[in-house]
């Protein structure tokens, strides 16, 4: 976890918001470190990167981590072609990365637009 920290710490700059979000997401899954709650964890890591990159809340009424566990067969299908990839020695994750982005956009098309 240390070294998966410090590598997200050192391309936090040079990646895009979601490509590290995809990347955390991935990552967190692969490790697996808890007995429970890896799915959420990931999840919500996930969607904290964004967050953060965005400098605060992105709009929306159902979230990317609620809509993740809602296409969660899609979900599964990309994390296990991201962990296939590594068989070629190239991390592929261009699957989960479009997913994400796909998942992101109906989150803010589908934001209640607030007034003021």
């Amino acid at each position: 976890m240390d070294d998966f920290v410090n590598e997200v710490n050192r391309i936090w700059e040079t990646t895009d918001p979601i490509g590290l979000a995809t990347y955390v997401l991935w990552k967190l899954n692969f490790i697996h470190p808890f007995i429970n709650g890896n799915g959420r964890t990931a999840r919500a890591a996930c969607y904290f990167v964004l967050c953060v990159a965005n400098g605060g809340a992105l709009p929306g009424d159902e979230i990317l981590p609620t809509l993740l566990k809602k296409n969660r067969h899609d979900l599964v299908r990309c994390l296990q072609a991201a962990d296939a990839s590594l068989a070629t020695g190239k991390l592929d994750l261009n699957d989960l990365h479009s997913l994400i982005s796909t998942l992101l956009k109906e989150q803010i098309d589908n934001a209640t637009p607030t007034h003021t």
